[in-house]
């Protein structure tokens, strides 16, 4: 019945700098661009077949978010080849690690944060 995840949909505060983030730095591509009447731009990115949905609220306002933990949307999670690479190439582009990265035998994690502050996981499989 359940074939995939469709799309995550993440509200931004700044539709173009999140643009430059997920295009620029994490190499996402920009699929389309929507306006929806009533103050609603949509941004469309892919990644490898997966899309993100960024929302940005030109007149309405959205539901106020949480501190910390909450019910919904808590990250997603970016597979890389190296860790490590991945780690440098991203502070090269003035992203810092947040969290990580963990080694164990069969995975590296790190965690960091897009520019509204979204956690996005990075995680290595590491194959024996």
């Amino acid at each position: 019945m359940f074939k995939r995840i469709d799309h995550i949909e993440l509200v931004t505060a700044d539709e173009e700098r999140a643009v430059r983030f997920y295009a620029g730095v994490l190499g996402f591509s920009v699929r389309s661009r929507f306006t929806v009447p009533g103050g609603l731009k949509l941004v469309y990115l892919d990644l490898g077949g997966t899309t993100v949905e960024l929302m940005t609220y030109t007149e309405m306002q959205p539901a106020p978010r949480a501190e910390g933990e909450h019910l919904g949307y808590r990250m997603m999670a970016l597979e890389v080849d190296d860790m490590q690479r991945a780690l440098a190439e991203l502070k090269a582009k003035g992203v810092e690690c947040t969290w990580g990265p963990l080694i164990r035998p069969s995975y590296a994690r790190a965690e960091i944060h897009d520019p509204d502050g979204n956690s996005i996981e990075l995680r290595q499989w590491i194959k024996r």
